[in-house]
């Protein structure tokens, strides 16, 4: 009867050590997770600000040429790449929500 007792015990012992163990590897989970979702939203930030800057370029490249239809052209760039980098952007946000 008492080795029943010491085994129950034991037993009740490790399975609070699992649960504890298991706690701190959620926990730890979570905050690679949360570490991973501000990489992810610091690359975005990053992203769209270099794409901006090459948008920003081409409008001036834009504005600055005397040839018409290459205005045109790099104009059409400039508002492509905003737009590709907004829906990027934006995607890559909404992903990070989840």
């Amino acid at each position: 009867m008492a080795a029943t007792k010491t085994a129950d015990r034991n037993k009740q012992a490790a399975d609070r050590g699992v649960e504890a163990t298991a706690e701190r590897i959620r926990d730890l989970n979570e905050r690679i997770l949360d570490a991973g979702k501000q990489a992810g939203g610091a690359y975005l930030d990053a992203y769209e600000k270099t794409l901006e800057s090459i948008a920003d370029y081409q409008e001036n490249v834009a504005k600055q040429t005397d040839v018409e239809w290459v205005s045109t052209v790099v104009d059409a760039q400039a508002r492509f790449t905003r737009e590709l980098t907004k829906l990027y952007v934006n995607t890559g946000r909404e992903l990070l929500k989840k």
